[in-house]
C-alpha cells in the first residue's frame, strides 16, 4: 500500500490484547536455540523482524516447529554448539536479529556471512566487533569500516579475562556480548564504556538469560560477569511478554482522546522499560490504572508539556513527541541521540513530520523540544521506511485533522496489524 489516509477521530476507548514484544521474542528465540533441552516458547510475534531470526535459526541447523496456539515454537536447542559451520544469512533491517548473532557466530566456529538491507549497512556495529576482536573474533568488514555486512571466521575466542564494550551508541551491543559469552564458557567480565544508552534493554537480556540458568553478576552499574561454567538450560516453557513499545501508541491515545484504553500484555510486572511512559503519561496530566498485566488510560482535562530524559525508554519517546502536539507549553526529549542511528536518523525525520502538522520544533545532537501549534495542521506523513514514524504519527489524527501515511506497510517489522487495531479503538 503506497499511503493510508485516517479520518479525524474525536475518540479512543477499548480494550486491546498487545502482540508479542519484538525484542523478548528475538532474544528469546535465540537463547531457546543455544540452550540445552528443547523450549517451548509462547505468543512469538508475528512480524519482519522476528521472521528474519527464525530463517536464519533454521538456516543455522536449529529446529524450530510450531506447537499450535497463537505463534507458539518448540526450539530444540543445540547446547552451544550450532550445527552449520557455513552459512549465508540475510537479516533485513533487523537490529535485534544481526547484533547478537554477530556475537554467537563469532564464538560458534564457522565461516559465515551476514547482510542486510541498504538501512542496516548504515547502521553502526564497530563497537561491537572491536570487544568481539579482542576476544579473538575473526570478523572482516565486507564494505564500509564499522557497518555490515560482515564476514565472521574461525576465530579463537578467549574465556575468562575482561573486554571492554562502548554503552553510548546502543544497548544492543552489549546485549549481544553477554548473549554470547557462555558458549565460550564463561568466566568473562564485560566492562561498559560510556553512559549505556537504553539500560533496560541490557536489564532484560540479563533477566531472560537468567530464565535460561546463567545468572551474570552485575558488580556495578558499569561491570557485568558471566559466571564460570555457564551454560545454557531450557526453562520448558517461556512466555513473550506484549510489546510495551507498541503499547505507547494506544496509551497515549487513551490520554489524548479520552479513553479510557485498556492495553493487556504489559503491566507493573513487565521487564521493559518502555513500560515507563505510562508514568510520562501520567506526569503529563492523564489517568493511569496499573495491574499487573494490564494498563488503562484515559484523559483527565487536558494534558501539560514535560521535560523529560528518554534514556531507558527512546522508542516510546518517539511517541511522546507526537502526544507533545496536544500538551500545553514546550516539551523537550533529552538523552535520545541514539535515535539518530536507528532504522532512520529519528531526530531529523521527528523534526520534519512534526513540523508539517504545524509544530514549532528545535533540534540538537540528543534532543528534541516540540511547541504546538494553536491548531493542528493536516498533513502527508512520510514514514522513512521506520515502523514506529508510521504509528506514533496516527495519532495526529485526533487532533481533528485527515493524516495522510505514506508506505504504511513498514509496520510489517514489528506490528503488521497496527492500523487494523488502531480503527478498531477509533470512534470518528
Amino acid at each position: 500500500m503506497q499511503y493510508l489516509d485516517l479520518a479525524p477521530v474525536a475518540r479512543m476507548a477499548g480494550t486491546i490484547r498487545l502482540p508479542g514484544s519484538k525484542s523478548i521474542s528475538n532474544r528469546t528465540l535465540l537463547l531457546a536455540a543455544l540452550a540445552r533441552g528443547t523450549t517451548e516458547v509462547r505468543g512469538v510475534l508475528d512480524a519482519e523482524d522476528v521472521e528474519h531470526m527464525l530463517e536464519a535459526l533454521a538456516a543455522l541447523g536449529v529446529g524450530v516447529t510450531p506447537t499450535g496456539g497463537p505463534r507458539n515454537f518448540a526450539v530444540r536447542g543445540v547446547g552451544g554448539e550450532i550445527p552449520v559451520k557455513r552459512a549465508r544469512l540475510f537479516l533485513g533491517n533487523a537490529g535485534t536479529a544481526f547484533r547478537p548473532l554477530t556475537a554467537v557466530l563469532a564464538v560458534a566456529g564457522g565461516d559465515y556471512e551476514l547482510t542486510g538491507s541498504a538501512r542496516m549497512h548504515e547502521r553502526p556495529i564497530g563497537d561491537l566487533v572491536d570487544a568481539l576482536r579482542a576476544l579473538g573474533a575473526d570478523i572482516r568488514y565486507l564494505g564500509r569500516e564499522g557497518y555490515p555486512p560482515l564476514a565472521i571466521g574461525r576465530g579463537k575466542i578467549l574465556s575468562g579475562g575482561t573486554v571492554a564494550i562502548r554503552g553510548e551508541v546502543s544497548s544492543q551491543f552489549a546485549s549481544a556480548l553477554l548473549m554470547a559469552l557462555p558458549m565460550a564458557g564463561g568466566g568473562a567480565t564485560v566492562d561498559i564504556v560510556g553512559e549505556l544508552v537504553s539500560r533496560p534493554y541490557v536489564e532484560m537480556t540479563l533477566n531472560l538469560m537468567a530464565r535460561f540458568c546463567v545468572a551474570a553478576e552485575e558488580t556495578s552499574l558499569q561491570r557485568i560477569r558471566i559466571p564460570t561454567d555457564a551454560a545454557y538450560s531450557s526453562p520448558g516453557t517461556i512466555d513473550v511478554e506484549g510489546d510495551a513499545s507498541s503499547a505507547s501508541y494506544f496509551l497515549a491515545a487513551g490520554a489524548i482522546a479520552g479513553g479510557p484504553v485498556r492495553v493487556e500484555g504489559v503491566g507493573r510486572g513487565s521487564i521493559q522499560g518502555d513500560v515507563g511512559f505510562a508514568a510520562t503519561l501520567e506526569q503529563m496530566g492523564a489517568i493511569v490504572q496499573w495491574q499487573s498485566n494490564a494498563i488503562e488510560v484515559r484523559g483527565n482535562q487536558g494534558l501539560t508539556a514535560i521535560d523529560a530524559d528518554f534514556n531507558r525508554m527512546p522508542d516510546a519517546a518517539m511517541t511522546a513527541a507526537v502526544v507533545a502536539l496536544f500538551a500545553r507549553g514546550t516539551s523537550t526529549l533529552r538523552n535520545i541521540g541514539n535515535w539518530r542511528v536507528k532504522e532512520t536518523d529519528r531526530i531529523a525525520a521527528m523534526a520534519t513530520e512534526l513540523r508539517k502538522l504545524g509544530a514549532e520544533v528545535a533540534e540538537g545532537r540528543d534532543w528534541l523540544s516540540i511547541t504546538p501549534p494553536p491548531k493542528l495542521r493536516p498533513a502527508t506523513i512520510d514514514t522513512y521506511d521506520d515502523h514506529r514514524i508510521a504509528m506514533c504519527f496516527s495519532l495526529a489524527a485526533l487532533g481533528g485533522v485527515a493524516v495522510r501515511i505514506n508506505d504504511p506497510d513498514c509496520v510489517r517489522k514489528t506490528f503488521p496489524e497496527y492500523f487494523a487495531e488502531f480503527k478498531a479503538l477509533a470512534q470518528p
